[in-house]
């Protein structure tokens, strides 16, 4: 029979492959694919926002000229702050110290952080930046701090349960 947790683990492994190639696919496209994907994102979060819906096309253009760069940072943040999410669960399905789940954790991300900008050496018109690592490394610690904050309140709620 297996067990619970060999399942549960199963899954966020899952999870985390599919993110990792995810990250994979986008980080594979040349500049122009990469820049294009992300200007749309853009225009379409410009589009529904209702602060900025109702300006005029130039007006929406030029908030997207603004905004373009600063949504593909976040999404790199924020895609990285899942992957750390998902490791950071996946460490706190084996019996180690804390320390060693953060540790595992930011070590991993930060990893393919570095290896998805290594990567981008090799596509045309890409280039690896430090400075994605940096981000990317700080969304799995972000990640990783969530999911400690979240099981710390747990395990106080839990203990002022049984007390």
């Amino acid at each position: 029979m297996i067990k619970k947790i060999n399942i549960i683990r199963g899954i966020l492994i899952i999870l985390l492959l599919i993110i990792f190639s995810t990250i994979f696919g986008f980080s594979n496209q040349n500049r122009e694919k990469s820049s294009s994907l992300s200007r749309r994102v853009t225009e379409a979060i410009v589009e529904i926002n209702p602060l900025t819906n109702k300006l005029s096309i130039e007006e929406k253009e030029k908030v997207v000229e603004d905004m373009h760069t600063v949504i593909r940072k976040l999404a790199h943040f924020f895609v990285y702050m899942l992957v750390g999410i998902l490791l950071m669960l996946l460490c706190k399905t084996y019996e180690m110290k804390e320390i060693k789940r953060w540790i595992i954790s930011i070590i991993v991300g930060g990893i393919y952080a570095t290896t998805d900008e290594f990567h981008q050496l090799f596509i045309e018109g890409r280039s690896g930046q430090f400075s994605d690592v940096i981000l990317d490394t700080s969304g799995v610690l972000f990640g990783a701090l969530i999911i400690y904050l979240i099981a710390k309140i747990a395990e106080k709620h839990k203990k002022s349960f049984t007390l």
